[in-house]
């Protein structure tokens, strides 16, 4: 009988290679990580029109799947589910926490990127 193995693509996460926190981060992930997940850095894409404009990559991490998107703390946890702690990071999805963890990262993801990237932030107008 023969048997017909299916090859899936890895699932790709983007993330800014020109970010010290970030490399760090991904620096632990990629030691750890399966073989079904690459690590794309932002800065080495050419233009496509597959994928979101680096502006919005920059922004928040985007983790695709297939041709599903995950993106902020969601696409984080997605990550490190492709290595052997990833459980240690599933309790930031558990209901209670996630709408805090989310804020937390939304937060976090904004100042980033309004200090990294400066001249192409827009200036909070709200009140």
């Amino acid at each position: 009988m023969l048997r017909t193995v299916t090859m899936h693509e890895p699932d790709v996460l983007y993330y800014d290679g020109s970010c010290p926190l970030c490399q760090r981060e991904m620096s632990h992930l990629a030691r750890m990580k399966s073989d079904r997940l690459e690590l794309q850095d932002i800065h080495d894409l050419p233009p496509s029109d597959d994928i979101p404009d680096k502006a919005a990559l920059l922004q928040s991490l985007h983790l695709r799947r297939g041709g599903a998107w995950v993106t902020g703390l969601d696409a984080n946890i997605a990550a490190w589910q492709y290595t052997p702690i990833g459980l240690l990071w599933r309790w930031l999805s558990w209901p209670v926490i996630k709408p805090i963890a989310s804020w937390c990262y939304h937060q976090w993801a904004v100042r980033r990127y309004a200090k990294r990237y400066p001249s192409t932030s827009e200036p909070n107008t709200r009140a």
